[in-house]
């Protein structure tokens, strides 16, 4: 596959990823967290805000994954 396309595929998944889970984050906080004390709200924001993170690690590494060279 070309870096090229692999980029665009990874960039269009990161950001998707991000929409998806920031809808879901606010959806599940709202729904579950109305009448938890403040800290609760932060523990839960700071968690749900960090573990975005790990799926998007493992597109970038697919997107930087090894490079197949032409070969002559």
């Amino acid at each position: 596959m070309p870096v090229r396309l692999k980029k665009f595929i990874g960039i269009v998944l990161i950001v998707a990823l991000v929409m998806l889970y920031a809808l879901l984050a606010t959806t599940i906080a709202t729904l579950t967290l109305a009448q938890s004390p403040w800290w609760v709200h932060f523990l839960y924001f700071l968690l749900s805000g960090v573990l975005w993170v790990v799926p998007a690690m493992l597109i970038i590494k697919w997107m930087a994954g090894p490079v197949q060279k032409n070969r002559p």
